[in-house]
């Protein structure tokens, strides 16, 4: 397989879990917290939610450096 297909599967790959892990998170998930209303408070994330969390960054510097390295090949 070609380089480039390889980049292609993985740009795809990450954007769909990329999206996945941001929607399935829970902080902020009724309407009034967009629009700053949300009366909840702001604690350390714990558990399942500190994992989603900290795959949600990796996936994104994932997706962030393999579109940069289509663009350079």
């Amino acid at each position: 397989m070609d380089i480039g297909v390889i980049l292609n599967i993985v740009v795809f790959a990450s954007a769909i879990l990329l999206v996945l892990l941001v929607l399935l998170q829970q902080r902020g998930a009724s309407l009034g917290a967009g629009f700053g209303g949300s009366g909840e408070l702001n604690t350390e994330r714990r558990g399942l939610e500190k994992s989603m969390y900290n795959a949600t960054i990796v996936i994104a510097v994932i997706f962030v450096l393999s579109i940069l390295s289509i663009l350079i090949i």
